[in-house]
């Protein structure tokens, strides 16, 4: 499924909130389902271990950027972002390390979307980084 098929299927009360607009949370959200299919491949080669530290670690990055957004502070803000950004990279080092059983092609395609949602959140970080030294 691509994004666009897979936006449509986005309940309302989640694309109507304000974080729906940052790409980051999207992608971070949409590599969060295509990480569960990916996980259940994982869980059929009875790489438990591999299959719960990909989920926790794809799982994080839209909920930690939901949470930084909810933060009044630039400070707090930053700090969250910073946190699914560590998740992001954590995510990335699990698929290239999952690439034998999910093969090569998703593992990189998921490492792509992934290398996208970090470049995103250096951004992000970087702004409210700036936002705080104006003060």
């Amino acid at each position: 499924m691509n994004l666009k098929e897979w936006e449509e299927q986005v309940p309302r009360d989640l694309k109507e909130d304000v974080v729906w607009r940052m790409e980051a949370y999207r992608l971070g959200l949409f590599i969060s389902d295509a990480c569960w299919v990916d996980t259940e491949k994982l869980l059929k080669q009875k790489r438990f271990s591999l299959a719960d530290q990909l989920y926790r670690s794809v799982g994080s990055i839209s909920a930690n950027i939901i949470e930084g957004y909810s933060r009044i502070s630039k400070k707090e803000k930053a700090k969250f972002y910073e946190y699914s950004l560590g998740s992001a990279r954590e995510a990335r080092d699990w698929y290239f390390k999952s690439r034998h059983v999910l093969s090569t092609e998703i593992a990189n395609t998921r490492i792509k979307m992934l290398t996208s949602i970090i470049k995103l959140l250096q951004s992000m970080i970087s702004d409210q980084r700036r936002r705080i030294v104006r003060k």
